[in-house]
């Protein structure tokens, strides 16, 4: 699906059929917090100690503890616990525990992400999914959106009951659902009159504070293009997951795409190279 300039420029394939986030889910509740942060319901300079968070053995170290929401959402915590939802190639690269003192060092790492969804929902009082359908998806109209579509998954469920205490949760969503959601980040946190998000925190979410290597960064829960690359402009950022889901929001060029992938089907095999694809959508557009 393309949204340009706010107008459905193209769409192929079912764009109401909903399907798991997979990791977009941070993206999601990156802008969430955003909310809660303007409200002043949660802090980010705040530790996990003075949260009260903690995991399964081996627990937190006091060192550990020391790491604030800031980091937990730049994926700089330095907490190398155990996490759900992480595939063998996360769990593979995890770092040792304790290698990097928090906010020191950038690592892709569900157990922050997974416990940002515990604080967010201690600090507000309330549910993510329902906070999201409240805060946004009610907001922006969104046409296929339910509560009772997403998920949580504990550590029972995946039959490891002391893995962690900080439950994974997924949203499950149509395409032009997504888009709309794209469509408010490209304006900046503005649908028709109302300001949802405040500018400041889309534009402090969306910048780069870890360099990944040539192809870009890493914001809040957002995948950052720091400089052009394979002929995506810089200053467009993504939310990104497994399979092949795709949120491109390309505030340059006014533009947002959504690629979904059918990863609910039985052999499933992921689409590879996803900046490949939105390239060859922009030379298309170009054309």
């Amino acid at each position: 699906m393309i949204v340009d300039d706010g107008v459905v420029v193209a769409a192929w394939g079912d764009v109401t059929r909903k399907f798991k986030c997979h990791s977009m889910r941070k993206s999601l509740l990156s802008a969430l917090i955003g909310v809660h942060v303007d409200a002043g319901n949660i802090d980010l300079s705040k530790t996990m100690k003075e949260l009260g968070i903690d995991d399964y053995e081996p627990s937190l170290t006091l060192a550990e503890k020391q790491a604030t929401v800031g980091d937990l959402i730049k994926a700089r915590s330095g907490i190398y616990h155990e996490a759900l939802g992480e595939n063998r190639m996360m769990k593979d690269m995890r770092p040792a525990r304790h290698s990097h003192a928090p906010g020191t060092f950038w690592y892709y790492n569900n157990w922050d992400f997974n416990a940002l969804g515990t604080i967010f929902e201690q600090e507000t009082n309330t549910t993510i999914f329902a906070e999201f359908d409240r805060r946004l998806a009610q907001p922006l109209q969104m046409e296929d959106f339910k509560v009772s579509d997403c998920r949580y998954v504990s550590s029972n469920d995946v039959g490891k009951p002391f893995l962690s205490q900080h439950n994974y949760y997924n949203f499950r969503m149509s395409a032009r659902d997504l888009a709309r959601f794209g469509l408010l980040l490209l304006r900046e946190g503005r649908w028709q009159e109302r300001q949802i998000i405040s500018v400041e925190w889309v534009r402090e979410s969306t910048a780069s504070y870890s360099q990944r290597g040539i192809d870009g960064g890493y914001g809040y829960m957002w995948w950052i293009a720091n400089s052009d690359y394979q002929g995506i402009p810089s200053g467009a950022y993504a939310a990104s997951g497994y399979g092949g889901h795709t949120l491109e929001i390309l505030p340059d060029l006014n533009t947002v795409i959504v690629f979904r992938a059918n990863t609910d089907a039985i052999g499933f095999q992921p689409i590879q190279n996803q900046d490949g694809l939105v390239l060859r959508v922009l030379e298309a557009m170009n054309r």
